[in-house]
């Protein structure tokens, strides 16, 4: 990691932005004006492998596409907060209803609507092609960039940080 010598040991939760972190900036639109997000793979092995091991992922969105919240249900997510105009609120809720302490999340944002909860958790972390006010607060910059495996870089580093990485038979199945 960089910036920072965080104990990855006390995570407990993991809360994403979508548009920039699990699908890349640039999305295409349909001819009704809708964006199409790209989903990448390897972020949702990771993220139904953390589910299964019961670590909180969330997601809070300013976008408002039922297909984002099909796509995260799928793997196992019920928190999934769709048309947030206003993050932090939100985040606050969400860890007081799961007694988590925000030491114990991490928050994974790429632009300015993103800064108040990454600035509110333990462990903020950014792509690698994150705005730049967001990178200087980041306490790690992954070397991927948004929709490309940010998800799958912080959740593998946490869960083999904690002996979670490939420990059991949840490793090597959907």
């Amino acid at each position: 990691m960089s910036r920072t010598d965080f104990d990855l040991n006390k995570i407990k939760a993991f809360v994403f932005d979508v548009d920039g972190v699990l699908s890349p900036s640039t999305v295409s639109m349909d001819s009704d004006g809708i964006p199409r997000r790209m989903v990448n793979i390897k972020d949702g092995y990771a993220m139904q492998l953390a589910v299964k091991h019961g670590y909180l992922i969330a997601i809070i969105t300013g976008a408002d596409t039922p297909a984002i919240a099909t796509r995260y249900k799928a793997l196992g997510i019920s928190e999934i907060h769709l048309k947030s105009s206003l993050k932090l609120p939100l985040l606050n809720d969400l860890l007081e209803r799961h007694g988590i302490n925000a030491d114990e999340a991490v928050y994974v944002g790429d632009d300015i609507p993103d800064m108040p909860c990454m600035k509110a958790v333990g462990l903020s972390v950014a792509p690698a092609d994150a705005a730049v006010e967001i990178k200087e607060i980041a306490r790690y910059i992954s070397p991927v960039q948004g929709g490309y495996g940010v998800a799958r870089d912080i959740i593998r580093q946490v869960m083999i940080a904690r002996g979670d990485w490939m420990d059991d038979q949840h490793a090597f199945g959907w």
